[in-house]
């Protein structure tokens, strides 16, 4: 508040001395007119050397002169000085207002100023100021003071009105405000007025308000707020008007943070609501404000006053909620609005909070907590009302009954103060000033009231009208006329109470009903409080209708009845409610409804005044609760509410506010009160409601309506959506409602209760209990996240039973909340986890929980993390260990301790053998986790105890104090040390510790600074400690250094240890001095040096020791040789080492070195991605001849080319080699190909050479350890030329044991190949060629043909096979067989065949199958047959069905005797045909009618006919139409047959119907005879146990059986268990399919013993069944014993566990193909894979489609392809391998396939 001068008691020298600097301020601002004009005042001698011109002199010596003039003016005479100050007051702008009154007020007007001022100016003539500016300037200040005053004398009588009946003084300083965020807009401009404008106060600082848990008083709130926009928020009946109104009371007598001299302008939005039309400032001020009585003149001065000095204006804009209107947003660098421009009046107000009004002037709003989200941005302060505490309550329930006047008061008091704290309801409603009234009002009326035994009558209406008058006269003693808002500022609804009405009252007051469900009022002695807040609001009612002074009777009067009234009144609420409206008018109620509400004091008076000026009474209930429980009874008793405007109004309300919000007026308590309504208690006064109402409803409907609002509430219950404020204000309506059942189904699915960020009351805890307590013995959660919790919540908090977890996570929560949390934690008998973390926990608040905890059983979880507690708080929580035996984990990190409390840990564990696990992270993390004690008491084998402590500041001290601790701990099992800067010395106290450690598994010391000494250190530690297995050193990015260890066993040297460092600089001496330690090992080990930089040097001192290492295993240089020098140096491990197994070099990826413990017989050598020069590759050839045998070499990707190619083939021989020599990736040309060739004839032990110049360059050479062996020749994809043949084929003539040659898409052309045919010479034994390329097709081919057989006449059989030419030749041979089977050859093109053909008598075989050979190719057959005497095989099978071709040739077939073997496959026979061939029948031995088409008739006479072929060997019959008849023919004829070798009868019973079972049988029946049988398929068949056991019966009689096919039938696991059984006397099988059945277990067991004695099978095919991981461990059994065996497939067969099928393969030398697709196998069936791969040579391909191999399976598999070089393919479909990945995989090795074909 200002200090105000009294002009009499101050000397107009001292104040300007005083304000002197400010003046100063003031007047440097002025233009130097007014400058000079001031300086004229002066005597002229004393301004002699005073110049104020700044165009003659510097700003620096105007400044001074000012200086000067003031000091002149501050010792100068009274008169002279107040005519200076005067002048000054009068001549310059911008004079702060405070400063310009206390000028004028010491100084005077200038017509006063004495007569015995001194002469000024330079004539000596008196210079007063200029009357025209005294004129303008003073009259203005004039009025701008008088309505000042105008304004204090109206806030003054605003006050008196609203004071009168207050039951307790208001006072700002005792009102508490707690601090809220305000968001302001960063780009708004401060406009804060200086010190100067603020009457000298300091001023706050400038700057957004974080959150700040803490409050101040109302007057310490507002302190500050000029020229800032203030938001006070409250609820509804907080009080806010009248907290305003008490604001401008203060003001009004100078005190109060608001400067008197400011113009306090105080508006309500209620009252701008009626301002529809748009109007200026000065008729807001001056027509709806303070009206003024003087003219135009006057309120445009002021109004000038005002824009000129905006910053000495204060507006209190109150009851934001109520407006009709929103604020909008406006631009900050919008131009200032016009303040004559009339605006609508939310245009008005935006522009005053906006700064585009008035700017710099004090803003202060009250509103909701929902709506502070449109003052967002805006507010530079926001401050939120805090309620009454219980000391307050009482105080004002003290008040209230003393006024009352009662013999008794003070016990009543007492006596109503003990009932309102003891109820849960009434003291939440107490918090309120406005409710607290309205709770001392039901108090009053239950305890003085409460025995009337007239409580449960209907009473008559009464009164006459001048009673009637009389008494709402002395009701409207207790309204507000003009002043207050509602219930905030109503005198009976906030801090007041009418003292005339107390008097008049009486005992015998009725009611319409108890508000006790019905059951008659208790004496005041008695007197009970209702249990929902609905009850307790139906009590209310009952006590505002008792109040009506009609209800008492009399002689003359007859009884009124209230119930019509609150219907009426219940009709009004939801009126207003639907409608958004709190305000009535007369006209809205009648007028007997309007005087009995004003009688009982459910309405209250409202004056506004309207846009012409007039007052205008309004109507409101005293609170907005009772006008929504009001509405609420509408709803649950009259049918003029609809279910679906029920469901509209029925959400649950939320406690965060956001922009979307819609905004409303009410409290949103209207869904609270419907649910109680619901309650069955209710039923009875809302049936009576309801029949008063006049309407259709009865008990039925009411009940129908209360079912409703169950279902919705039900709804709520099940939904998952529900944030923690909805679930809050479920468990209130659940409460409410009183339903149990709902109560189970909010916490049926909810296992935990969160809330966050909400201010919790008692009354939320109570309503969570009523829910919570329902959940029995299930138990629940309750999660409170940064809640506002007074202690008072604490204390109802134990009435939640079968709490098992409760979690406190706030700063707002410290010692004190701990102190109350721990005297209430031992009434939670169930509790087993309670968080108290992110808070403001100390030791002191630790010791407490800790003290409380002990008394809590069962708690397995205690997480105090982030608090406070240090070292002190974490010993207090560390001594209840041994006392809690449930205990599994507690948190203590981010506690600010020390390596105290880490010690202190480690002592509790030595002494608390519960303990499993402590981890401390630095300062982040402290983690005790336990073992749980059934284990412990069930003695059932757990983990020994481990110890992470990481990131801590060691000392030396601190050190050898863990080391004494640490020595304590010998169960200790894993210690982490990692982070804690150890160094090397911190190592060796380590070191010497370990041998205290007994159970000791694990340590890591990763990032200690631990260097190369401490590595050499670790080395000896390796070889003196018999337990360390496994040492990890690294320094790449994270350093890490991790020691392993296992059992001591002192005697087992077959213990495999591992010494590794990675990512390290490993200099010469490094190398040496931890190879010489690990010299010392005796256990066998690996040293692994991968990912480090190895120079030649270090590599050269490494290889030097190797030999010494009597011990090692391996060693993984991996990523570690920089040069190709390095690489040579370790290859020479194989000449100074006999151990070594293999060495593997491949610097970018992979180098190994293998040993053995003993000396080996031959090694294996691969060196690839070098470049090995001339001089290189000598090195390397000579190391290679001076080393072991060597079993394959691999110098693939060395860059060699053809000249470093042709010197490695020059030392070949020298070479002892004995499997294969890897010269891939080479860079070879064709000249390269043709040297690597003329090994076969070099080199006798070279058996193959296979070279492609593909896209995938490839070059083998396989040797044999077998004399006089046979060799091979395959090139392809080399785009060879002419010479190049004619090269080869000298190598061939040369190579007289070259037998095969195969050529590939090498772009040869037919000439080319023609020409070659023609040199080659062929051997006694003969060879053969085979020659593929794309343009063999169709004419072409036949053409090739027969060029080829012209040109020579050693070729013994000539094929083309869709597009490759297949040549056997012979040396003096005739032609056997021509075939062109599938190469598109149409028959038409074989006419140029006849003449050849016809030269070949001898020819036996003649095939054209899957060819179109239509009615000229059946032309050149007749016409080449009878030419053919030799001819015995006749292939013709069709692709395509062809009538014509059968027909034709029919007859011609009849002519060739001698054809045995007959091939008609897909054709289509006529029954003209079949007659005709069914001639030839009988001189067949093979017959192939698959895939024929027939009718009836043709085919029962083909069937027939088998009948007659006595020496059938072979009868394929696939896919036959085959119907009943056909059949049973069949079965005749195999009976016949006994000649039968061959019996292929795949899928002939699609047709067969019903009796398909039996015909299944009667064929099976029908091979008894067929003793010789060699191959037989069955698949198809639908074969099921019947069939498996007849065949069972045939199968000891084909003991010479090979083949056998049943795949896709329906045998069971037991069948395939006897089928096996029975396949023991067929010895010679050497393929069994039995894919796509049911087989299990039992037929994989039987596998296992059947198979091994099954020595000759090479195919096994069981995909597609039901085997298990207990069967693939059988099959696997089985496999270890096939030898021969060549292709398994075991594609979907039910299990991934496959590890043990893909080991066995070991045993298979000459496996060919793999099949394990489709078994969701994962990475490690992939790694033993990976592991085999090298051991079967043969291997070709490998199936893993559809499974779960993941980038590690498929590394695996790429390295282990480096030596395999016969694997041709690998297919990876469908796999865990990313597409990326996938390609680049692919790119490293192409034989991994990744695509679906």
């Amino acid at each position: 508040m200002d200090e105000e001068a009294d002009p009499d008691t101050l000397n107009v020298n001292s104040v300007l001395a005083q304000e002197s600097s400010e003046l100063f301020q003031v007047l440097k601002s002025q233009s130097p007119a007014i400058l000079i004009k001031l300086c004229q005042i002066m005597p002229s001698d004393a301004r002699r050397n005073i110049n104020m011109d700044p165009s003659s002199c510097s700003a620096a010596a105007v400044t001074e002169h000012i200086k000067v003039m003031l000091e002149y003016f501050r010792v100068a005479n009274h008169a002279d000085c107040c005519n200076f100050l005067q002048s000054m007051c009068i001549l310059c702008e911008g004079i702060p207002m405070r400063l310009e009154s206390r000028l004028m007020s010491v100084a005077g007007y200038a017509n006063n100023v004495s007569e015995n001022s001194s002469p000024c100016g330079t004539d000596g003539k008196s210079s007063s100021p200029p009357s025209e500016q005294q004129l303008i300037k003073r009259p203005r200040i004039d009025h701008w003071e008088q309505y000042i005053a105008a304004v204090m004398r109206l806030l003054q009588r605003r006050w008196e009105r609203l004071s009168e009946h207050l039951a307790r003084d208001v006072q700002p300083e005792n009102v508490w405000v707690r601090l809220r965020t305000a968001n302001r807009g960063r780009d708004r401009p401060d406009q804060t007025p200086g010190s100067a404008d603020k009457g000298g106060r300091t001023p706050e600082p400038d700057g957004d308000y974080g959150y700040m848990d803490s409050r101040v008083t109302l007057e310490t709130f507002l302190q500050g707020c000029a020229g800032k926009v203030t938001v006070l928020v409250g609820q509804a009946g907080s009080g806010k008007t009248l907290l305003m109104s008490c604001l401008g009371q203060h003001w009004a007598h100078g005190l109060g943070p608001i400067p008197s001299s400011y113009l306090f302008v105080l508006q309500e939005f209620r009252q701008l609501n009626v301002l529809s039309h748009p109007l200026s400032l000065s008729e807001l001020l001056f027509r709806h404000y303070l009206p003024l009585e003087g003219g135009n003149d006057e309120k445009r001065a002021i109004v000038d006053y005002l824009l000129s000095n905006p910053e000495q204006s204060c507006w209190v804009l109150d009851g934001y909620e109520e407006f009709h209107s929103k604020l909008t947003r406006q631009e900050v660098q919008r131009e200032l609005l016009d303040p004559e421009q009339p605006l609508p009046v939310a245009d008005l107000i935006s522009g005053l909070l906006n700064r585009h009004l008035l700017p710099g002037c004090t803003v202060v709003v009250t509103c909701r907590a929902r709506d502070v989200m449109d003052f967002e941005g805006i507010s530079d302060k926001v401050g939120q009302l805090q309620g009454w505490d219980c000391h307050e309550i009482k105080e004002y329930v003290d008040n209230f009954f003393q006024i009352k006047g009662h013999s008794a008061n003070k016990a009543v008091g007492m006596q109503a103060a003990d009932l309102l704290l003891s109820s849960r309801h009434l003291l939440a409603m107490s918090s309120l000033p406005a409710l607290c009234n309205i709770c001392c009002i039901c108090l009053e009326h239950l305890l003085l009231k409460g025995g009337d035994p007239r409580a449960t009558q209907i009473l008559e209406e009464t009164g006459s009208e001048r009673r009637r008058k009389a008494r709402e006269k002395e009701e409207k003693g207790v309204q507000i006329a003009g002043g207050g808002r509602g219930e905030e500022g109503s005198i009976g609804g906030s801090y007041a109470q009418s003292r005339d009405q107390g008097r008049r009252r009486t005992r015998g007051e009725d009611i319409m009903m108890d508000g006790t469900n019905g059951r008659g009022q208790i004496p005041s002695t008695q007197a009970q409080i209702p249990s929902t807040l609905t009850q307790v609001y139906l009590t209310i009612l009952s006590a505002f209708l008792s109040r009506d002074p009609s209800t008492r009777g009399g002689n003359d009067e007859p009884k009124t009845t209230p119930q019509s009234f609150v219907c009426e009144l219940s009709q009004l609420a939801w009126k207003g409610l639907e409608d958004s409206k709190i305000l009535f008018m007369e006209e809205d109620i009648s007028q007997d409804v309007l005087d009995f509400s004003i009688r009982t004091g459910l309405l209250a008076q409202v004056e506004l005044r309207r846009e012409d000026g007039i007052l205008v009474n309004f109507y409101r209930f005293i609170h907005l609760t009772i006008q929504e429980f009001l509405a609420a009874l509408r709803i649950m008793t009259s049918t003029d509410v609809s279910d679906m405007q029920l469901k509209k109004r029925f959400s649950l309300r939320t406690r965060w506010t956001t922009k979307s919000d819609q905004r409303t007026v009410f409290t949103d308590s209207l869904h609270l009160y419907v649910c109680g309504l619901a309650s069955p208690s209710c039923t009875r006064a809302l049936v009576q409601l309801a029949r008063t109402s006049g309407g259709t409803g009865g008990q039925s409907w009411v009940q129908k309506r209360q079912t409703l609002v169950l279902k919705l509430l039900k709804n709520f219950c099940h939904s998952n959506t529900l944030t923690g404020p909805k679930i809050l204000d479920l468990c209130h309506c659940v409460q409410e409602s009183q339903d149990n059942e709902l109560a189970k189904q909010v916490v049926g699915t909810r296992p935990t209760l969160e809330l966050r960020n909400i201010t919790l009351l008692p009354n939320d805890i109570d309503a969570l209990a009523f829910v919570v307590n329902s959940v029995g013995d299930n138990g629940i959660g309750l999660d409170f996240g940064a809640c506002s919790m007074e202690l008072e919540c604490l204390d109802v908090l134990p009435s939640c039973q079968f709490i098992h977890y409760l979690s406190f996570r706030s700063r707002k929560y410290g010692d004190k909340f701990a102190e109350k949390l721990s005297s209430i934690l031992p009434k939670f008998p169930t509790l087993k986890k309670l968080e108290f973390c992110g808070a403001s926990l100390t030791t002191t608040g630790a010791a407490s929980l800790a003290s409380a905890l002990q008394n809590c059983p069962n708690i397995t979880e205690i997480n105090l993390s982030d608090n406070n507690l240090k070292d002190g708080g974490i010993k207090h929580i560390a001594d209840t260990f041994t006392k809690q035996s449930r205990l599994v984990l507690v948190k203590l990190g981010q506690n600010n301790s020390s390596l105290e409390a880490v010690d202190y840990l480690i002592w509790k564990m030595s002494s608390c053998l519960n303990i499993q696990h402590l981890n401390a992270d630095g300062k982040k993390e402290l983690t005790v986790t336990f073992f749980q004690n059934s284990d412990l008491n069930r003695h059932i084998t757990k983990s020994e105890p481990t110890i992470s402590l990481l990131n801590q500041t060691w000392s030396k001290p601190k050190m050898q104090k863990l080391a004494k601790s640490l020595a304590r701990c010998p169960a200790l099992s894993v210690l982490d040390l990692s982070s804690n800067c150890l160094g090397n010395k911190g190592l060796k106290k380590l070191l010497d510790i370990l041998p205290c450690l007994s159970n000791i598994q694990e340590v890591n010391a990763s990032n200690n600074g631990i260097g190369m000494e401490g590595a050499v250190m670790l080395a000896g530690a390796l070889c003196s400690h018999n337990n360390l297995t496994q040492i990890h050193i690294s320094h790449g990015e994270r350093e890490q250094v991790i020691l392993k260890f296992g059992p001591d066993e002192r005697d087992d040297k077959q213990q495999l240890k591992m010494f590794r460092i990675n990512n390290s600089s490993l200099t010469p001496s490094d190398t040496t001095q931890i190879c010489g330690r690990l010299v010392q090992c005796r256990s066998q080990f690996e040293l692994d040096l991968s990912h480090s930089s190895l120079p030649d040097e270090a590599i050269e001192n490494l290889v030097k020791v190797l030999p010494k290492m009597a011990s090692l295993q391996r060693l993984n240089v991996s990523h570690s040789i920089t040069s190709t020098a390095g690489a040579l140096m370790l290859v020479r491990c194989l000449t100074v080492s006999q151990r070594v197994t293999s060495v593997e070099i491949t610097p970018p990826i992979e180098s190994f070195i293998h040993f053995d413990s003993v000396k080996t017989e031959q090694a294996r050598c691969r060196l690839t991605h070098c470049s090995l020069n001339g001089e290189n590759l000598e090195r390397l050839l000579e190391i290679l001849q001076q080393g072991p045998q060597l079993s394959d070499l691999n110098l693939s990707s060395n860059q060699l080319e053809d000249e470093g190619v042709k010197c490695f083939l020059d030392s070949l021989q020298k070479l002892k080699i004995t499997r294969y020599v890897n010269l891939s990736n080479n860079g070879l040309s064709q000249r390269g190909l043709l040297d690597v060739a003329s090994t076969l004839c070099t080199c006798n032990n070279v058996s193959s050479v296979e070279v492609s110049l593909g896209a995938e360059e490839r070059c083998l050479i396989w040797f044999t350890q077998c004399e006089g062996c046979v060799k091979t020749l395959s090139v392809s994809e080399s785009s060879l030329e002419h010479d190049h043949l004619v090269r080869l084929a000298e190598i061939m003539s040369t190579c007289t044991s070259l037998t095969k040659l195969e050529f590939k898409n090498n772009l040869l052309q037919s000439d080319w190949i023609e020409g070659f045919v023609k040199l080659l010479n062929s051997s006694q034994r003969g060879f053969s060629v085979s020659i593929e390329e794309q343009w063999i097709r169709s004419e072409k081919a036949v053409s090739l043909v027969c060029r080829c057989l012209d040109l020579s006449s050693n070729i013994h059989t000539i094929r083309v096979h869709h597009n490759t030419l297949h040549l056997s030749l012979m040396k003096s041979t005739e032609l056997t067989s021509v075939s062109l089977v599938d190469c598109a050859v149409e028959g038409y093109q074989l006419a140029s065949m006849k003449s050849i053909i016809s030269r070949c008598p001898l020819l036996t075989e003649l095939d054209f199958s899957h060819n179109s050979l239509g009615v000229e190719g059946a032309e050149f057959l007749c016409s080449v047959l009878p030419s053919l005497p030799n001819l015995t095989c006749l292939s013709i099978g069709s692709k395509e069905a062809c009538v014509t071709v059968v027909e034709k040739l029919s007859e011609a077939l009849l002519q060739a005797a001698g054809i045995q073997c007959l091939n008609l496959s897909g054709h289509v026979i006529s029954d003209t045909a079949a007659q005709i061939m069914t001639q030839m029948w009988p001189q067949l031995k093979s017959l192939n009618l698959s895939h024929c088409e027939w009718s009836a008739a043709a085919g029962l006479q083909l069937v027939t006919a088998l009948q007659v072929c006595v020496s059938l060997e072979g009868l394929c019959l696939d896919s036959l139409q085959l119907n009943a008849e056909s059949s049973v023919c069949l079965g005749q004829s195999l009976r016949n047959i006994n000649s039968i070798r061959s019996l292929k009868l795949n899928k002939i019973f699609t047709v067969m119907g019903p009796s398909e079972a039996n015909g299944v049988l009667d064929l099976l029946n029908a091979m008894e005879g067929l003793t010789r049988m060699e191959e037989i398929e069955l698949e198809s068949w639908r074969m099921g146990d019947r069939g498996i056991e007849q065949l069972t019966r045939l199968l000891p009689m084909w003991t010479e059986l090979r083949k056998i096919s049943l795949s896709k039938n329906l045998i069971s696991d037991q069948s395939g268990d006897k089928l096996l059984e029975a396949l023991k006397s067929c010895s010679h099988l050497e393929e069994l399919r039995l894919s796509s059945n049911s087989l299990g277990d039992l037929t994989a067991a039987r596998m296992a013993l059947v198979l091994p004695s099954l020595t000759r099978i090479t195919v096994l095919d069981i995909s597609e069944n039901r085997i298990g991981y207990e069967g693939s461990v059988s099959l696997s059994k089985a496999i270890t014993c096939m030898k021969n065996l060549t292709k398994i497939h075991l594609t979907s067969i039910g299990t991934s566990e496959l590890c043990a099928v893909a080991a066995s393969l070991t045993h298979c030398p000459l496996i060919q193909d793999v099949g394990l697709g489709w078994n969701n196998c994962g990475d490690y069936v992939a790694v033993e894979l990976a592991r085999v791969m090298p051991l079967c040579q043969k291997l070709n391909r490998i199936d893993l489609e559809s499974n779960t191999v993941s980038v590690f399976g498929a590394e695996a598999l790429v390295r282990a392809l480096q030596s395999c070089p016969a694997l041709q393919l690998i297919r990876l479909w469908r796999n865990k391998v990313s597409p990326s990945e996938a390609q680049r995989l692919s790119l490293r090795d192409r034989r991994l396939n990744f695509s679906s074909t």
